[in-house]
This record gives C-alpha cells, structure tokens and sequence, in this order.
C-alpha cells in the first residue's frame, strides 16, 4: 500500500496571492505587436529605415555634387566608373541627383500631409463635435472641395499662386483637407454622445477639456492609418505637378524634375526616367504596405 499524501487545503485568499499578476498590455502595445508580425509592413519599415538614412546622411556621403555639370561625360549608361548609376544629359551624377532628391520629394510628401492633417482634423473637430452652424458650413465646403478632382483641382490652385515649390505643397495640402475632416467628423459624431463624454459634461468638463482628452484621441488610429497611406500620394501629386512644369524648376534635383528631364532620351538613355521612376515606385509601395499593415493592427475588430 502506498502512503496517501494529504493536500494542505488552500484559502481563496491564499489561491489569488500566490498567483502572479498578468500584465496588462495597452492598446498601442498590442498595436505594436500586430505589426511586427506582418512581413509585408515590416519589409516596408525596412525599406523606408534605409531610404530615410540615406536621405538624411546625404551631406555627408562621398557623393558629388548634384548640379555640377560635366558635358563630356552625358548620359553614361549605368556601371559607368566614377558614375555608378550613369548620368543625365547634362553629365551630372544620377546617384547623387536621386539622394539630393528624393530629400526634397519625401519632405514635400510629409509637410503636405502634415498641413492637411492640421487643418482637417481641427475643421473636423468643429464640424463633428458642435455640429448644426460649424457643421453645416465646414461640411458643405468640404464637399465642394471633394467635387473636383484631386489632380485638376491641385493644378487650378498652383495656376491661381503661380509655378514653384511652395505653391505645389500648399495645392496638394489644401486637397488633402476633407479627407481629414471627413475622418474626424465621423469619429467625433460616434463618440459626443457616448457614455464617458457625458459623465464628463455632467460633471461640468469643458469643451476643450472633452475633445482633447477623449474626442481627439480616439480619432488617433484611423488618422494615423490614413496619414501613412496619403504621403505616398502627396509625393506622387508633388512629383506630377513637378513632372508637369508646375511644382518644382530645373535644375533643382527633384524626382517628378529628373522624369520630365529624362523623358526626352528615354529611347536612347531609359535609365535617366527610370531611376526616378523607379524610386517614388519604391517609396510609395513601401508607405502603402505600411499604412495597411497599421490599419489591420489599429483596428480592434481585428484577430
């Protein structure tokens, strides 16, 4: 017979001290996690980690200068020594006219975004949270704003301040204005009549207080998605108002500047367009696969 081994009976009390507390995750922690297991925005983050340092090491690369003109070497093909991408037609550096660059097309991209985003969300804000007067104005320009086409509507305002690049960042920003107030409009609606918000106006909260410490935040996640997902357009739309004679002027080295120059050795030196090309390409589909991996990990319906 086996010895029978008595079980010290244990008080709930007991039970829940020995157990370890778990922790719990905060909503962008649990966000984080999402994304870092999606492979396509992980390879997307990569990509825009390693554009971005080159971008931002640029003045201290061992590259040449991006204007300086060397007639006697034009349109070397790529591999060429001393010119590892080839050069344009007035023999300048293609490598460094792509880095030089792509640092004024992304900064566009983003300042645009970041002006449209502003505005947007405080139009939204108004429009969605104090309805009837704010609604009905901000709302009703928006829509006339969204009645034109984004590109002829960019075109009509550039034509309106005149050609250059300033002009071209404050076109694109202005046609990203509803997208961002439409955004927040919808989210301040669902959120102004919920539960919490009316606990806070009982207790006597302002409207400042109510918007920026629960409205506004909970607008975060769609702006966020939505924002990562527009500056690739911005830069295409900046680079297309380039491309078109509109934003930025020669020689400035800019993408959308570098394709309108190539385009007319495209048969003779099609790496002079490609290249360009071949970046904005590449960045774009990089914010893109980003902004939709954000978009499956902000969104709580999501397993």
């Amino acid at each position: 017979m086996e010895p029978v081994v008595k079980q010290e009976k244990r008080s709930p009390i007991q039970k829940v001290k020995e157990e370890k507390p778990k922790k719990i995750q905060g909503p962008w922690r649990i966000a984080m996690k999402k994304l870092s297991r999606d492979k396509a925005a992980v390879t997307g983050l990569m990509i825009l980690a390693i554009i971005a340092i080159l971008l931002l090491a640029a003045p201290i690369l061992p590259i040449q200068d991006p204007d300086e003109v060397n007639l006697g070497n034009r349109l070397q093909p790529i591999g060429t020594a001393g010119n590892i991408l080839g050069t344009d037609d007035l023999g300048r550096d293609l490598l460094s006219r792509l880095i030089w660059g792509g640092r004024v097309s992304v900064a566009i991209g983003f300042i645009a975004v970041a002006i449209a985003l502003f505005f947007g969300t405080i139009l939204g804000l108004l429009a969605g949270y104090f309805q009837r007067f704010f609604d009905g104005v901000i709302m009703r320009f928006m829509d006339i704003l969204m009645a034109f086409p984004y590109v002829l509507l960019a075109i009509a305002i550039i034509a309106a301040l005149g050609p250059g690049l300033l002009n071209t960042m404050i076109a694109v920003s202005i046609v990203g204005i509803p997208y961002y107030a439409r955004i927040v409009r919808g989210s301040a609606l669902m959120y102004r009549n919920m539960e919490f918000v009316l606990a806070e106006r009982a207790l006597g909260a302002g409207h400042g207080h109510i918007i920026f410490h629960h409205i506004l935040p909970n607008c975060l996640p769609p702006l966020i998605v939505a924002a990562s997902l527009d500056i690739g357009w911005m830069i295409l739309a900046a680079s297309g108002m380039s491309f078109l004679g509109l934003g930025a002027q020669p020689p400035m080295s800019e993408w959308g500047v570098m394709l309108s120059e190539g385009q007319k050795f495209i048969r003779v030196a099609p790496h002079v367009s490609l290249l360009p090309g071949f970046a904005i390409f590449l960045v774009v589909l990089s914010l893109n696969l980003v902004g939709d991996g954000l978009r499956d990990a902000l969104d709580p319906k999501s397993k």
